[in-house]
């Protein structure tokens, strides 16, 4: 047995962006970059949960139920690279107009949710969270 170095094969997350390699697309198509960045676990939550505006992490962690600190920090982190959440004076986490812009579309997709929520028999009402 050697003494040899031992390197590393696992490869290290990058958050995505348009114009790199991501999944679904090695020349970084915009809607594949979008699709890596949100399909990752919580992050859709994560800017859902910080529409209203500035929110504490803890605070995040309490209104997403279920989330490891580690898991939002990384998609706090990769959410900020990627130009969509960032911090106020106080530490608190809010949306980047970027941010807003992507919570408009949100919406949209959360009143597609209502209306399919009621032609499957699901809960009425608005959904979305606590706040």
């Amino acid at each position: 047995m050697g003494g040899g170095t031992r390197t590393s094969t696992r490869r290290i997350a990058t958050t995505p962006k348009p114009g790199r390699p991501v999944r679904g697309s090695r020349t970084g198509q915009p809607l594949n970059a979008t699709f890596d960045l949100l399909g990752r676990r919580w992050a859709l939550s994560v800017v859902w949960a910080l529409r209203n505006g500035p929110t504490a992490f803890l605070e995040v962690q309490s209104l997403l139920e279920g989330i490891s600190s580690s898991v939002l920090t990384n998609r706090l982190r990769e959410l900020g690279e990627a130009g969509v959440v960032t911090t106020d004076d106080d530490g608190r986490y809010l949306l980047t107009p970027e941010g807003r812009s992507l919570c408009q579309a949100l919406h949209s997709l959360r009143d597609w949710s209502d209306r399919w929520s009621r032609r499957v028999g699901g809960p009425k009402g608005k959904s979305g969270g606590r706040r």
